[in-house]
């Protein structure tokens, strides 16, 4: 794939990303701006709190596709049978960029003037078939973080940070694990107002999201 491909391929992406399925959503179904209620936040958890869980689970299902369907279409154009499926991801840095493309995408939309959600749902997405061991093993931090203490946010802090933990451990310092912690970073960035509201244990607990 030439450079010119791929940089349309990664603009394009971004694009992708950056289709605001929360806000989308919640306006078809109740008419109402999320921006303005709740938290604000386009992603799944202010779903949840303004139109229920069922369209909480549509927002959740497709922000995961807007990383993975990408990430999935370069890796099945540029794949090599010669090497191994770790080999192909590892060797091709533009991989990392379609992946964070999408997760820009969501999280500084160009359809509601750079603002966005947190990108949670949309990372998973993105490194699932990057490093799929370590997704799976974050999600369960994930549900175990928020099962014990009750909060959506510090569940997916753990995510961000075990994702990054679990790559490393597993295979070292290779380029999934940088990708994963620019990730990391970009979601602690990202929560900063909840870690705020926990650290004053003002932060809602989950069991209280209707």
């Amino acid at each position: 794939m030439s450079v010119q491909i791929e940089i349309l391929f990664v603009l394009a992406t971004y694009l992708v990303g950056s289709i605001p399925v929360g806000y989308l959503l919640v306006r078809y179904v109740t008419g109402q701006n999320i921006r303005e209620l709740g938290s604000g936040n386009i992603g799944s958890t202010n779903v949840r709190r303004i139109a229920g869980r069922k369209i909480a689970a549509i927002t959740q299902l497709l922000d995961m596709a807007k990383g993975l369907l990408p990430v999935g279409l370069y890796l099945y154009l540029t794949y090599d049978l010669n090497v191994t499926y770790y080999q192909n991801i590892v060797s091709d840095l533009s991989i990392y960029y379609v992946a964070f493309a999408s997760i820009l995408g969501h999280d500084f939309s160009i359809f509601l003037k750079f603002k966005g959600g947190k990108g949670v749902n949309t990372t998973l997405g993105a490194s699932v078939l990057l490093a799929p061991y370590s997704v799976f093993i974050s999600v369960a931090f994930y549900f175990i973080t928020k099962w014990c203490f009750k909060y959506v946010s510090l569940a997916s802090i753990v995510l961000a940070i075990t994702m990054v933990f679990s790559e490393f451990v597993i295979y070292g310092i290779t380029p999934t694990v940088y990708y994963l912690l620019v990730c990391m970073i970009l979601i602690i960035v990202l929560h900063h107002k909840n870690i705020g509201r926990l650290l004053r244990n003002q932060e809602l607990p989950s069991q209280r999201l209707p």
